[in-house]
């Protein structure tokens, strides 16, 4: 007899920063479990290109832009997936933002923006979901956190920072609204190649520390991210909430590796 409880057939799940990287990923694992799937992001033709994607795997979807930073662009974004889907069941907050700089010379400006789009973008979309959840009784939140929620990554202070709280936030939304059958969980990534660090990756010293410190010597796929989402989403996942999922191929547990 096979298991069910990863099946998303008949839920609708949002991905905001959904149209590239790992959001993509994670939407594109969602979608082959059942889920409807709607992408947002702040560029109206990625957004399009990439529900045409869902709707080629033969899921319903609608185009809707949002920005993190603008609550009422999220809240359009709610009111546009309910009055299109009557519900949605699950959120996944992908949206993010760095750069890498000594922290002695970061100005307050490019401090402040990191927060904003990672920290307090994920708080917005949190609230404003959350409450749809919480009224119905259901709701499934993951968000992304980073490596640099539990170790120092040199010179992205201010994205460290901002992960680490994004785990904090996680965790106390995970008690205030359990009670509510809102489980709200995160993601760890580690170090997983997309189009903007392959660079960096294949041909600087940084990138062969990060090799070095991974035990399966190797980057991970995106597409690898996938699982772990379904898994958070699903009813597979139903007394789990609060915990932080680390998928970095044993980074994180890496001492002397030889």
């Amino acid at each position: 007899m096979s298991y069910s409880g990863f099946d998303l057939t008949g839920r609708t799940a949002v991905v905001i920063g959904g149209t590239s990287g790992i959001g993509r990923a994670i939407a594109y694992g969602l979608a082959q479990s059942g889920a409807n799937v709607v992408c947002s992001s702040r560029r109206s033709e990625e957004v399009d290109k990439t529900a045409a994607e869902m709707e080629g795997l033969g899921r319903s979807t609608i185009r809707c832009v949002s920005d993190v930073s603008d609550r009422e662009s999220i809240k359009g974004l709610l009111d546009e997936c309910v009055q299109g889907f009557g519900k949605v069941d699950i959120l996944v907050n992908s949206a993010g933002r760095t750069k890498r700089e000594p922290t002695i010379d970061q100005s307050e400006e490019d401090w402040d923006a990191i927060l904003e789009t990672n920290l307090n973008g994920t708080l917005r979309a949190c609230q404003i979901f959350g409450r749809h959840m919480i009224g119905n009784g259901y709701g499934r939140i993951i968000n992304i956190a980073s490596l640099s929620t539990f170790v120092s990554l040199f010179e992205v202070a201010a994205y460290s920072a901002s992960k680490a709280a994004v785990a904090s936030l996680t965790k106390s939304l995970a008690i205030e609204w359990a009670k509510h059958g809102v489980n709200v969980n995160a993601i760890a990534p580690g170090v997983f190649r997309t189009a903007l660090n392959t660079k960096l990756l294949d041909e600087t010293p940084r990138g062969q520390e990060f090799l070095t410190r991974t035990p399966m010597g190797r980057f991970g796929n995106v597409e690898e991210l996938a699982g772990a989402a379904v898994f958070l989403a699903s009813d597979a996942a139903s007394y789990v909430t609060g915990e932080v999922l680390v998928v970095d191929g044993g980074f994180l547990a890496s001492g002397v590796n030889q």
